[in-house]
């Protein structure tokens, strides 16, 4: 570590070091995923399986929003997105058929100290424990490291609390599917966000590009398709990787 002219340890230099870009994504392509800038247009039809009232009630508890009660107002709560200046939304596409099973985001996006969170991540219960939602977040991850050079890449859900020895799942699925990625825990804020009229401790996770080599390969080998049967049901999971 350097040390400065009083003999204190600092930080290494950041000679030469730029700002980062916003993101401008049109798609990103995968083998068994596509990820696509969201449009009403070409995503609504698609979308209304994932916002609407018929998805199962308990996906939405941890969510800002709630689902949508028919097409006229998801296309309301989808125009809303878009407009926002300080996220940026993507649907997530089965390329096998076409068809948009769920979204997520790029937010919270610092370009002077090239951090960026993903979140917003809503996926329909078909898009939950496939391929195709890792290698969605695999590709995003590609893209925020490799293509946007960011240098932390974050990850927030509701915190896991410690009470008498116990841990309640305050969205461990959240939790749980962070680190599986590669993200790695770095504490909780405390009373940090009020949402749906109920306080909310929140977990911070996050992956540096120095953490990115190794996570990259590590979600390579598991999107191998030899590593899954005719089924898509894999062979070994992340975790043995």
């Amino acid at each position: 570590m350097p040390v400065n002219e009083y003999g204190q340890m600092i930080g290494e230099s950041m000679e030469g070091y730029t700002p980062g870009e916003l993101p401008s994504i049109d798609f990103l392509e995968g083998r068994y995923a596509r990820i696509e800038a969201l449009s009403v247009e070409k995503h609504a039809e698609d979308l209304l399986a994932v916002y609407g009232s018929d998805t199962p009630r308990e996906m939405w508890t941890y969510l800002f929003q709630e689902p949508v009660a028919d097409m006229e107002e998801l296309v309301r709560l989808l125009n809303q997105m878009l407009a926002r200046k300080d996220r940026f939304y993507y649907a997530i596409v089965d390329k096998a058929t076409g068809k948009a099973l769920g979204t997520f985001s790029l937010m919270r996006i610092d370009q002077n100290n090239r951090v960026i969170e993903v979140g917003a991540v809503t996926f329909s219960p078909e898009l939950r424990g496939t391929r195709i939602g890792t290698e969605a977040q695999y590709l995003l991850a590609r893209y925020v490291f490799e293509d946007l050079n960011y240098r932390r890449y974050e990850w927030k859900c509701d915190a896991l609390r410690l009470t008498k020895g116990k841990c309640p799942a305050l969205n461990l699925p959240s939790r749980r599917a962070a680190e599986r990625l590669g993200f790695i825990y770095e504490g909780t804020f405390r009373q940090a966000v009020i949402y749906k009229g109920r306080t909310r401790d929140t977990d911070w996770l996050s992956m540096i590009d120095k953490d990115w080599p190794k996570i990259k390969a590590r979600l390579e080998i598991w999107l191998r398709p030899e590593n899954f049967d005719k089924n898509g049901q894999q062979y070994k999971s992340l975790r043995e990787l």
